[in-house]
């Protein structure tokens, strides 16, 4: 191993021992999902009681549990000594440092390109910066499944497809990357092929568990979620706090703090088919970009991120954790596009910084709507906002290899 490369592991495996430890002392308890949500659901499982997305409806599709289960193996050792949340926490932690770790080391490789190590930077700085909601949270467990799908769309395409949807199917975002691929890539009729037939894999596992009443539950658990105080839309809310004209509550349904005023619930369920509208937007912009002949190269970087982010700025649901959604596609981006990569990639950084100290530094005082954190909030939502622009602006920069037709 050359020795920029060795220091670029030692760094990012450091990353990960460094912000696994955050999560043990950093305020609002950035791991509780971890231990207050994952680890009952898996212990319910393995006991005999309610198996989530089985025998009772669930937010998340029913892969997602799978890892979950791992982890409480892989704690299974440890309980004598730090007790079961314990031990939960650091197998958690564990399972995220090895996965990540597959996926750099199929990022870099033994002789990494320039680009390379540079996507391994990013990804490193990418973490330090976000902190601890990086790694605790289901989210992180699909990141390292989608930097690995997306490293493989070029050379073994088929394969790339199917991890990406299995992705997906632990947590929906990489199902962006699957429509970038598919609408940029030449072989993107094998592409779809290979993503159906995972679905249809998948799909025909749960009906054999017995999964079928509760098929797509992770969908209709959603409909009636409230506007979340994070979300993009619910900024204005919050300034609207600031004169009492609205309020923060939590729903213990969704375990989630929302937004409470006159007109926030009709908001919140316009978000979804803007949501849609504004990905078919964008992808008919990618759609018009193949047929014009743009290269995979330079279309997919682009297209990928701006679904990604679309997913993020439409969404009722403003989870900290979304901004890992990011990492991916922006590493994809560096390695096929370099050159163009690093407006949207400082952003990205920033991004990270900015929600770290919203989350979970200064997020009890968000909860009472305090001025700092509204400020930081909307700074970064603002910055989301950006992110998106540039994105669609490069990607209708892309440059098309046939002319447009006059008429």
């Amino acid at each position: 191993m050359r020795p920029r490369s060795a220091v670029l592991w030692i760094a990012f495996l450091a990353v990960h021992v460094l912000v696994a430890w955050q999560g043990w002392v950093y305020p609002s308890q950035p791991m509780g999902d971890v231990v207050l949500v994952y680890e009952p659901w898996s212990t319910s499982a393995v006991s005999g009681g309610a198996i989530v997305g089985i025998t009772e409806a669930w937010v998340y599709p029913q892969p997602a549990l799978l890892p979950m289960l791992l982890v409480k193996l892989l704690a299974w050792p440890l309980v004598g000594l730090v007790g079961v949340s314990g031990a939960y926490l650091i197998g958690w932690a564990v399972l995220v440092t090895a996965a990540d770790a597959v996926a750099f080391g199929v990022l870099v490789g033994r002789r990494g390109t320039a680009s390379r190590r540079s996507a391994g930077w990013f990804w490193t700085a990418a973490l330090l910066l976000l902190g601890p909601i990086a790694m605790y949270r289901i989210d992180a467990v699909t990141v390292p499944l989608a930097v690995i799908g997306g490293l493989w769309l070029i050379r073994r395409p088929l394969v790339a497809a199917a991890l990406l949807t299995i992705a997906a199917w632990i947590k929906i975002w990489p199902g962006a990357l699957v429509l970038a691929a598919i609408v940029a890539a030449r072989g993107r009729v094998r592409m779809l092929i290979a993503a159906a037939a995972t679905c249809a894999v998948i799909v025909l596992a749960l009906f054999l568990l017995g999964a079928d009443g509760h098929l797509l539950g992770f969908l209709t658990e959603q409909t009636g979620r409230g506007l979340q105080i994070e979300a993009v839309a619910a900024t204005p809310f919050l300034w609207l706090a600031q004169f009492g004209a609205a309020s923060i509550g939590y729903s213990f349904d969704i375990l989630t703090f929302q937004i409470q005023a006159a007109g926030a619930d009709v908001l919140a369920g316009l978000m979804t088919p803007v949501m849609v509208l504004a990905v078919a937007a964008v992808l008919v912009l990618g759609i018009v970009k193949v047929m014009r002949g743009a290269s995979f190269l330079r279309l997919f970087p682009p297209l990928a991120l701006a679904l990604v982010v679309t997913l993020i700025v439409t969404n009722k649901v403003g989870s900290p954790q979304f901004q890992t959604w990011l990492i991916a596609p922006m590493i994809l981006w560096i390695i096929f596009d370099r050159t163009r990569a690093g407006v949207p990639a400082g952003v990205v950084l920033v991004l990270c910084a900015l929600t770290c100290l919203i989350y979970p530094l200064t997020y009890d005082a968000l909860l009472r709507a305090e001025l700092v954190p509204v400020l930081l909030l909307t700074a970064r939502n603002l910055l989301l906002v950006v992110l998106l622009v540039i994105g669609v602006r490069a990607l209708a920069r892309v440059p098309a290899a046939r002319p447009a037709r006059r008429t």
